[in-house]
């Protein structure tokens, strides 16, 4: 399944800001596979399970105490931070039994240092977990990220068992249980080409049904060889959107859908959710609004400081790039700190941006996006140069319709108030357009002036005009 780290708060995912990679990098982030891709479900979409395919017949996918011990040690020792992070993916990270991660944290107690503080995260399907599971969580204060794709019809789609099994109801189940022994928990949402027209529909059910507060939504893009080319080292096709499609899996969400999607999401949260629901998404846009660095790798200049490591110690640039020609080396022969700041990975990192073609650098979204992940940017621009990011119109359509709104929630942020006072502009706005639609002296009402957007406020509708010559004329 497409893999994100569960977000630790509203303001910020797990992953550090990433501007490069400096010769001695003072902290990076590191997604940890102690089981390698083996997994309890048989997700369609998922990028990983073919993973087994690059290691020998036979092999044994659990990460053994020996390579535990030495990643804790490495990976403590090179965080010049005071908090350091440890997450846990897959595959599905629980069938190793919560043996191994009591094992873990024992580990990580014994090696931390005088003041520095140990949080984990746990990226998982949910099916097995349990009550003994729920209860190390909780002591632990694990921040678990569980994969739902929205109701049952939606979910099970992609998500079933390998014998082809709904796994929707264990899921519920499974989040039940965390949400009874008080676990914090986020959802991880895949988009995909069946549930790409739905987003109201799927948002709603993830705040309404399931209770998150805090959710993510990951575009699954796949390229039809994805499993065994390398993404960086493809042809790029012609710049016609038909010849796009035919480079990807039938699954994976076409840009414009995605766009769409996300919209259909936004309005639905800046209407009613402001500073009740966080969507990292929203999050990290509205960090670009504010002139902020994107926390998030996916949308910063540079990157290379979210590696992967796989069961065996193996080190990878990035958990989309466990392939041959991205791997680090292995933290039995090199330590982690100086595969970290290797050539390779500083190159890794800067050819996030090095490598924008120009249709990129001279958009006016530039800075809310940086050409997003790289891993996406197999088409061509317009005028024919490489390295267009395969989502580029979608990202396009959700950042024209997102950004007035955001940056009215930037003004009041600037302004001391806190950024749910849009949710009041907007449903001021939805008055004044009801009672023109009615034409009633009831719906003609003006609202109350405290829920009103001042006359020169850019209107919410998001035409750009000011709300004076827009819905408050």
């Amino acid at each position: 399944m497409a893999k994100e780290t569960p977000q630790r708060s509203g303001a910020a995912a797990v992953q550090p800001a990433m501007y490069g990679v400096p010769s001695d990098p003072s902290a990076f982030h590191t997604l940890a596979k102690p089981i390698g891709p083996i997994c309890n479900l048989d997700c369609t979409y998922c990028f990983y399970l073919h993973k087994e395919n690059f290691f020998p017949k036979g092999e044994n996918f659990r990460m053994s105490e020996a390579t535990l011990e030495a990643f804790t040690k490495q990976y403590i020792e090179a965080q010049d931070v005071p908090e350091i992070n440890f997450a846990w993916q897959g595959g599905e990270p629980t069938l190793l039994g919560v043996e191994f991660f009591r094992k873990a944290v024992e580990l990580q107690k014994r090696y931390a240092p005088e003041g520095k503080t140990i949080t984990n995260a746990l990226q998982t399907n949910g099916v097995l977990l349990d009550d003994e599971w729920c209860a190390f969580l909780k002591e632990n204060d694990v921040l678990v990220g569980l994969s739902i794709d929205g109701p049952k019809d939606v979910h099970d789609k992609y998500r079933y068992y390998k014998d082809k099994r709904s796994s929707h109801d264990d899921v519920m189940r499974g989040l039940r249980l965390l949400q009874k022994h008080g676990v914090r928990v986020n959802s991880l949402t895949c988009v995909n080409r069946a549930t790409g027209s739905r987003g109201r529909e799927v948002y709603r059910f993830l705040r309404d049904e399931c209770n998150f507060e805090h959710m993510q939504f990951i575009p699954i893009v796949e390229k039809i060889d994805f499993e065994t080319v390398a993404p960086g080292t493809e042809n790029p096709g012609g710049p016609d959107p038909d010849d796009d499609l035919l480079k990807v899996t039938p699954w994976t969400v076409k840009p414009e859908q995605f766009g769409r999607f996300m919209c259909a999401v936004f309005d639905e949260w800046a209407r009613a959710d402001v500073g009740k629901v966080f969507v990292q998404t929203f999050e990290q846009t509205l960090a670009g609004v504010l002139g902020m660095p994107a926390s998030l790798c996916v949308f910063s200049k540079r990157c290379g400081r979210a590696l992967a490591i796989e069961h065996d110690g193996g080190l990878f640039s990035c958990d989309h790039f466990v392939y041959g020609d991205y791997k680090l080396g292995n933290i039995h022969d090199k330590t982690m700190r100086q595969m970290a700041a290797s050539e390779q990975q500083k190159k890794f990192g800067n050819d996030k941006f090095d490598t924008l073609p120009r249709y990129c650098r001279t958009c006016e979204f530039l800075e809310l996006c940086y050409g997003e992940c790289p891993k996406n940017r197999f088409i061509q621009t317009p005028d024919g140069e490489d390295g267009l990011n395969y989502l580029c119109a979608g990202y396009k359509i959700y950042f024209a319709h997102a950004t007035p709104v955001l940056a009215m929630m930037a003004r009041e942020i600037r302004e001391g108030r806190p950024a749910a006072g849009i949710m009041r502009a907007i449903q001021a706005a939805e008055q004044v357009e009801a009672s023109k639609a009615s034409g009633s002296a009831t719906a003609t009402a003006a609202p109350k002036p405290n829920a009103k957007p001042r006359p020169n406020d850019q209107c919410p509708c998001g035409s750009g005009k000011k709300f004076k010559k827009c819905h408050g004329a």
